[in-house]
């Protein structure tokens, strides 16, 4: 079993060890019932000594993530509900080189009826009829797309219509200043392979998108989570800790952030630039929401004030106009976009040619009506959710109410027994996110995700009236105990 272990780190190798393997247990990469190497074993493939690993597993079991009989070895612990597949036993002792797989748990929930884990907007709300009847047109009018392999760098044409977006937004980029990537994932990770190595530092909000976590523990960075308040990232906080470790790239969401909603000020995003220009390094701007304001736009990106290069700007349209095209673009100046570039032709050969010309009308004529008539949408179901909240969430339970994007942010009374809450929600037909997978480590977080958008307005009540039931009755055992 392969760990990246960081001898000069903060953290203990035992510690290391044990957050390494909760984190592949909680995500599912080791199965329940999987048996894990010997101490022995492990300490050897690790060059670590055997009380090294036995620290580990002694941690791990007072989580309750796995079980230890003397003579028998150590084991996953099993959930009731979750059965292992047989015959796949010797899979076990494959190698990987996961630390962590947390988004994909993020979509496994086909079976709830009332799904509020995944940051989605449900289709009725989307230019599906648009956007598929081009599609159609593309088909039968010009099949040849499907036997062409696109640009690298994704169609001028659309490269052209994402400039004068990002124009419109304060963005002023070339056409050749863009690259098309499959949604800002993609994106996401094609700057961590590129520029990010082991032991690198990245800085993260706390708590911070799973899917960019998952990417940076892939490659093994040392990754740090600074604080937000009101207004975003605390930058006051981030520059005491760069002056301990100077960053090789921050990552930020700083419009309607995922998860917490909160947007970060004017003022901080040009002292968050001013930082990376003093260490040289990268700001990875994700923004997949400032389009989704209910009140008044946000500030303007941070890439707006960028005169030297050092934001890596990332706009996707997936979540908004069509999540199955996969659509984003990514700006960014001189070598660091050849550099992408170079790295994404090694990846994909290109983004599917005929995604691109299928949402190139709807973005370049459409788009900004749509949009407004979206965020109407948007905020009505977000009202109406925060209504069900204030008549039927127990009491101890907070949120504020966001200014955009598609989530709450519930903050429980204390982060106990989530867990078995999650499980008796999925039981009945009800998905929510753990703030815990917002961070990096065992992190007991007292917070949970709400997505009001997902479902049809009526369902999105309906299952939110249930899950507070579950929540009020989940909060009354605790207190009981």
């Amino acid at each position: 079993m392969h760990i990246d272990l960081k001898r000069g780190s903060s953290k203990t190798l035992p510690q290391q060890i044990s957050e390494t393997l909760a984190q592949r247990i909680t995500s599912g990469l080791l199965q329940p019932g999987a048996r894990l190497p010997s101490v022995r074993g492990l300490a050897a493939s690790l060059r670590v000594s055997q009380v090294t690993v036995s620290k580990a597993y002694d941690d791990l079991e007072s989580h309750g993530h796995i079980i230890c009989s003397q003579g028998q070895g150590c084991f996953v612990a099993r959930r009731p509900h979750i059965q292992q597949d047989a015959g796949t036993g010797w899979q076990d002792g494959y190698d990987d080189f996961l630390p962590r797989a947390q988004l994909w748990r993020n979509f496994d929930f086909s079976g709830v009826r009332y799904p509020f884990h995944l940051a989605a907007i449900h289709a009725e709300l989307l230019p599906l009829d648009f956007i598929g009847a081009a599609m159609s047109r593309l088909v039968t009018g010009k099949p040849e797309l499907m036997a062409s392999y696109g640009n690298f760098q994704g169609d001028a044409e659309l490269r052209e219509v994402m400039r004068r977006h990002l124009h419109s937004r304060g963005v002023e980029v070339h056409s050749s200043d863009i690259m098309i990537t499959s949604g800002s994932q993609q994106g996401i990770d094609l700057v961590a392979r590129t520029f990010v190595g082991p032991g690198d530092t990245v800085y993260l909000e706390a708590p911070s998108y799973t899917g960019a976590i998952d990417v940076f523990a892939g490659r093994g960075a040392e990754m740090i989570f600074v604080p937000m308040d009101s207004e975003g990232m605390r930058v006051d906080v981030l520059t005491r800790l760069c002056d301990k470790r100077p960053p090789k790239l921050i990552y930020t969401n700083p419009t309607f952030q995922n998860p917490s909603g909160v947007t970060m000020g004017i003022t901080r995003r040009q002292r968050l630039l001013e930082l990376a220009r003093s260490y040289r390094c990268l700001i990875v701007e994700d923004d997949p929401f400032s389009d989704l304001y209910f009140r008044k736009p946000p500030p303007l990106p941070i890439k707006s004030m960028d005169g030297d290069g050092h934001v890596v700007y990332m706009k996707s349209f997936s979540k908004v106009i069509a999540p199955g095209c996969r659509i984003a673009c990514v700006a960014a100046g001189g070598n660091i976009l050849s550099r992408l570039i170079a790295a994404k032709s090694a990846s994909d050969l290109g983004s599917p040619l005929l995604n691109q010309r299928a949402v190139l009308p709807f973005i370049a004529g459409r788009y900004d009506t749509y949009a407004g008539q979206l965020r109407t949408a948007l905020r009505g179901r977000m009202e109406s959710a925060v209504r069900v909240l204030k008549r039927y969430a127990p009491p101890g339970v907070t949120w504020n109410v966001p200014e955009g994007g598609l989530n709450l942010w519930l903050q429980l009374p204390s982060a106990d027994g989530i867990g078995k809450l999650r499980e008796q929600a999925e039981l009945a037909g009800v998905s929510f996110l753990p703030g815990d997978v917002c961070y990096s480590g065992e992190v007991s977080s007292r917070h949970i995700r709400l997505c009001y958008s997902q479902m049809p307005e009526g369902d999105m009540e309906q299952g939110l009236r249930l899950f507070l039931q579950l929540l009020t009755e989940h909060l009354g055992a605790e207190r009981h105990k």
